[in-house]
Parts: C-alpha cells; structure tokens; sequence
C-alpha cells in the first residue's frame, strides 16, 4: 500500500487535443475551477490517508525522527489468561515458592473464583503445610572452575595437564553430579537465603537465620564456580572462550572451534546448570543459581578488562581491541547472570593467598578488584578465597581481625573458605562464614575405593565409581 495515493494521481500528461487553442471563457472558467478543487480534494485527501495508514507518515519513511511501532500483541483470552496464570503459579511452587503461587492466583480478581485456581491454592496450601525448616548449620557447600568440554585437548600431555587434572571437572562428570544430586533430594539455595543482613532495635548490622522451607527429605546445598574468567593461557585446551548474553537473554558461551569459527551453546557450568534447573525446577529454591566468583588481572568472563590492557603498547599489537567495549560487553553479561539468579563475588583480584600475603599486599589487591571489577559486577557481598585459604583460624573470627574489617569495609559480608567437610558453617554477629567443598579430579580420584576404601569425602553427594571420568590420566598427581 505504499505511496497508494501517489500512484493513483494521474497526472500523465494528456495527449494534444485537436481543438482550437482558444477555449471560450466559460470552458476556461470551469477548468480553473476544477483545477482549484482537485488541490483541496489532494489536501484532505492526504489527511484523510495518513488518519487511516494508507499514506505513508514520516516514520513510515524514515523520514521522521520516531520509529514505526510494532503492532502491540492480541491480548489474551479469557482462558489463555487462566492458563497462563496457572502456569506461571506452577513454576513457582515447584521451586517452593508456595506463598508467591497462591498471591499470584488469589490476588488476581479476573480468576481468584475459577474452580481450577481454587483447587490449585488448595494443593498449595497443603504442600505448604508438610515443609520443614532447613537447619542453617547443615547447608553443604560445593564448588567447580571452568569445566572442561573436551578432553582430549586439555589431557594432551602438556605441561598445563596436570593442573586440569587435579582442579578441573569434566562436563560429564558435572552431568553426573548435578543427576546424582538431584536424585538424593539436594536443592540449590542462595547464600542469601542461610542467613542474611538486618538491623538490631539500635540500627546495628547483625546477622540472621534464613528460614528455608523444604519438603521432608530435601536437602539444601550451596553451588560455586572459581575464576570464571576464561584465562588467555586456556585457549586451545578445551575450554569456552567467553561468557555472551545470547537471543533469550539468558548467559551462554562460546567456544573456539578448530576450524576457527566460534560455536555458542552450553560450554560451561552456567549455560549447562540453566538447562538443568529448567528440566528440573525443583532443584532449585526461588529460582537459586551458583555464585560465580572473578579475579582481575586477565579481566573477566572472557572479556580482557583489567587496567593492564588500556595502554598503547597492547592497542598497537592488538589493533582491532576495544578495551571500553570490552568493560560494556562484560558488565552486560554479568548484569545478565544476576537477572537470571546468579550470584557474583570477588574471588581476589590477583588470585593471592588472602590469609598469608603482607597487610600491604592484601589491601593493594582488594582495592584493585574494588577498581576494576566491583564496578562492572554492580558490587558484591561475597568473597571466595583462592588456594582454599582464609584469612582466620577454624574458630569464628576475631572481631578486631584486621584482614576481616578491612574487607568489611568494602562491602563483604561473606567469606568462604575450602574445607573437605559435609558442613562448615558459622553465622557471626554481621558476617557469614562457609567452608567448600571441591568437586575435581584431585578429590574424586583420591575417593575411588582403590585410592580410598572408606569413601568419606563425596559419599553423600554421589557414587565417585559412577562420576569419574575415565578420559582422566591416572594417577591424578596430589596437590602439592
């Protein structure tokens, strides 16, 4: 229909007419006339037509300064909006969020009588009512790095082997795990839901118990992931090369492929755990995702955003580096994990040994991770220590610890260590404290029953003889 009216015009150029130039002055009255009201009868015409769409409007064009709208959808019928809500009540109740189900239906004046939503509240309420409280001294807490997705590139003999084998945990085995797990009755919770911040009657930070509701039998854990950062010195070995925000909106990865092209898809824990949990969203509480903890000197997500790439000498060898782009790029992404429940935390900036460097050192790293990365993660309360250090003994800090007040002072309230223990838990008058437990090839190999006949470490978690990887060299050389 565009340019309907323009085209119907019909101002060709008549033929020659054979009569007498001089028309008498009556003819050429009525041809003036009908000159002046084929203007007017253009004017209100083109009014007429762009009131009704049929002429094209300036944004239509492109010519104007405000894109053509999109149709808005058909809204729903009466039925597609029953449905919907019952669906949308369904997905939160299956995560335990039985009270946000039945204010999503009781609350909603078009369908609150309908006897389908009725019934449903009903299975609600009594699904409620047989929940229990999680002891929030028995929340383990388990952790991976970056899995590898394939093996035969990252167990290649080099010199990097080693350390994969002993830190790092296949994308089978995690399949395995998360299986394993699900199928004893784990669900993921949020650090934030063991304990949080609130303030006493004098307007002092203290700490208080979460009250996690689960169905007899349920277990809560706590999921990390260490130096989710996509290292310059893994390309090539297996790994995803970056973090991306992909069609959904939801976070993905890419992968180097060894034709050189870039394939995107779940590569690594996060985009694998989403997949899961959408199969399966009993496993997780409220929508509960990992924590996903970042060092800075090799940037983060993939993406090179440490200060030591904002100079002319690594700009000239890498001319088509962006380095502004690449600090939008990976703050996009890492706004995209917190929208999809994900949790963000520092995991030092130089990956140090927070409890045994000099007061110097520590407070320089801390304010080079609150410079370079707090800003493009929005902040964070967490603190996940590298080397599975601490920065205190096993018994509960000390108030006048310095290393534990400076870090207050930036913002962290919880600090977790790593510790081989079903449970390690503390709650403190402003702070939280949690051991981890490593899920990789070090500790699943030294719990093989040829290794380890007694089994301790990963026996509540799942059958080590089922998970471990047999791609692995072996004997998985011991931490040194």
């Amino acid at each position: 229909m565009k340019n309907q009216y323009l085209n119907r015009r019909g101002w060709s150029r008549r033929r020659r007419s054979r009569r007498p130039r001089r028309l008498p002055l009556i003819l050429l009255g009525i041809a003036v006339l009908g000159l002046i009201l084929a203007g007017i009868f253009i004017v209100v015409s083109r009014g007429n037509f762009e009131t009704s769409g049929l002429f094209p409007t300036p944004s239509e064009t492109g010519s104007g300064t405000q894109g053509q709208t999109e149709p808005s959808e058909a809204p729903l019928s009466p039925e597609e909006e029953l449905a919907s809500q019952l669906e949308q009540a369904e997905l939160l109740a299956a995560g335990y969020d039985y009270d946000g189900a039945i204010a999503l239906l009781s609350e909603n004046e078009a369908i609150k009588d309908n006897e389908q939503v009725t019934a449903a509240i009903a299975e609600y309420e009594a699904a409620k009512s047989t929940l229990v409280r999680v002891d929030p001294y028995k929340v383990t807490h388990v952790f991976f790095h970056s899995l590898i997705m394939d093996t035969s590139k990252a167990f290649d003999g080099d010199r990097k082997q080693n350390g994969y084998n002993q830190m790092m945990t296949t994308k089978e085995e995690f399949e395995k795990i998360l299986q394993s797990m699900y199928d004893r009755g784990f669900v993921l919770v949020s650090l934030h839901d063991i304990a949080y911040e609130t303030t006493d009657e004098n307007g002092n930070p203290v700490f208080t118990e979460g009250n996690i509701m689960l169905p007899p039998g349920k277990q809560a854990f706590v999921m990390s992931q260490d130096d989710v950062c996509y290292y310059e010195y893994m390309e090539g070995d297996g790994f995803a090369s970056r973090m991306v925000v992909g069609e959904d909106g939801k976070p993905v990865c890419e992968m180097k492929m060894d034709d050189g092209s870039v394939s995107t898809g779940a590569y690594d824990l996060v985009p694998l755990l989403d997949e899961f949990i959408e199969e399966h969203p009993d496993f997780s509480y409220k929508g509960a995702k990992a924590v996903i903890a970042f060092t800075g000197y090799n940037g983060i997500l993939g993406y090179r955003t440490a200060a030591s790439y904002n100079t002319d000498e690594y700009k000239a060898a890498h001319p088509d580096f962006d380095y502004e782009a690449e600090r939008e790029n990976a703050a996009r992404v890492a706004q995209a994990l917190k929208d999809d429940g994900y949790e963000l935390a520092s995991h030092s900036w130089g990956h140090r040994d927070m409890g045994s460097i000099s007061m110097e050192d520590f407070i320089a790293d801390t304010d080079k991770w609150d410079t370079e990365v707090a800003p493009l993660v929005g902040g964070t309360d967490i603190i996940l220590f590298p080397f599975g250090s601490d920065i205190g003994g096993w018994r509960p800090y000390a108030e006048d610890n310095e290393r534990l007040l400076y870090l207050k002072s930036k913002g962290f309230r919880y600090f977790c260590n790593v510790d081989s223990a079903q449970y390690f838990v503390q709650i403190g008058t402003d702070h939280f404290r949690q051991g981890r437990r490593n899920l990789d090839g070090y500790r699943m190999y030294y719990d093989l029953p040829e290794t380890n006949p007694v089994k301790t470490h990963l026996s509540d978690l799942f059958d080590v003889t089922q998970v471990f990887d047999q791609s692995r060299p072996t004997p998985v050389p011991p931490m040194s």
